[in-house]
């Protein structure tokens, strides 16, 4: 006969070996689960990109570095101040993207999406094509941390470079110095550049620089060592970081120190370089930053009284 009877013994034999078998299985996929977590939570804090080429879309060859230059709805005095100062325009901006290295202002919607605002601005652009414009943000002083978010996450999807730069409209650049900062530093994953600082927390409110969430920085109150935000670099592993934790990443009331809260969790290198100090005189190498004090001051009064040129 093909059917055999097994005793009770040998059935309970059995269901012990099949238990004991599937155990080990379900053991080795959680195993399998959490090693696969562990390798996916290092791939993020890298960006993706230790020892690897990501190439997008918009280009088959390698930025040098895509520069954004934060501006706002009532900034157009300054952006034409810059364009005709160290931000070339028009066949000289073409020319520079040539060499690797893309400039853009640096612009989210008006809250009333559509409006006057977003129309001239629109407008502007289809005349100098010099904006990034950042469909998925609202323009917003109290905003600019969440900003630094979409701007990096935009910039590493748009562009494939070797760095990312944030710079605030308040200063001027040495442009050809800028450049052979970066041309030096090329190749170096999780570089964090800029002017490094710390200060106090202000606990405060009604204060200015009063940080809502001082309370998490100790009884010292004094922040962590960080980039200035006037200019911030980012290598891409860092910016494509950001953009892959986006949802996740905390912001505190500042863009400077939210990018430093992000940039301490990961294996990034800060270089402190003092040309990138506002106000620097360094002799022998060329100073990146200067302020433009007073003439930036008479632009913000004219355009203050919401006089557009």
């Amino acid at each position: 006969m093909l059917i055999y009877l097994l005793s009770d013994s040998t059935v309970f034999f059995y269901v012990v070996l099949y238990g004991f078998v599937y155990m080990l299985f379900i053991r080795d996929l959680e195993k399998r689960i959490v090693e696969t977590e562990m390798e996916l939570t290092l791939a993020k804090s890298q960006g993706y990109l230790k020892g690897q080429r990501q190439q997008t879309a918009s280009s088959d060859r390698r930025l040098l570095a895509v520069i954004g230059v934060y501006t706002g709805f009532g900034s157009h005095l300054k952006r034409n101040v810059f364009r005709g100062s160290w931000m070339p325009r028009g066949d000289a901006l073409k020319k520079l993207e040539e060499r690797g290295v893309v400039i853009r202002f640096v612009l989210g919607r008006s809250p009333n999406r559509g409006d006057s605002l977003d129309r001239n601005i629109d407008n502007e652009n289809r005349s100098t094509k010099d904006f990034l414009i950042l469909e998925n943000h609202e323009e917003a002083q109290e905003e600019l941390p969440k900003k630094a978010k979409i701007f990096f996450s935009t910039a590493v999807k748009n562009w494939d470079a070797d760095f990312y730069v944030k710079v605030d409209d308040s200063i001027d650049i040495d442009l050809e110095g800028l450049i052979k900062l970066l041309e030096h530093r090329r190749g170096q994953d999780g570089a964090y550049i800029g002017c490094m600082k710390s200060g106090d927390v202000i606990s405060e409110e009604g204060k200015p620089w009063y940080e809502p969430d001082w309370w998490k920085f100790g009884d010292e109150k004094s922040y962590f060592r960080h980039a200035s935000g006037s200019l911030v670099i980012l290598s891409k592993n860092l910016a494509q970081y950001i953009n892959i934790n986006s949802v996740s990443l905390k912001t505190y009331a500042y863009d400077d120190t939210s990018i430093g809260s992000w940039m301490m969790g990961i294996q990034s290198t800060y270089i402190d370089d003092s040309r990138l100090c506002c106000g620097s005189t360094t002799q022998g190498d060329i100073p990146i930053l200067l302020f433009l004090q007073l003439l930036l001051f008479v632009i913000e009064a004219v355009e203050n009284e919401n006089v557009f040129l």
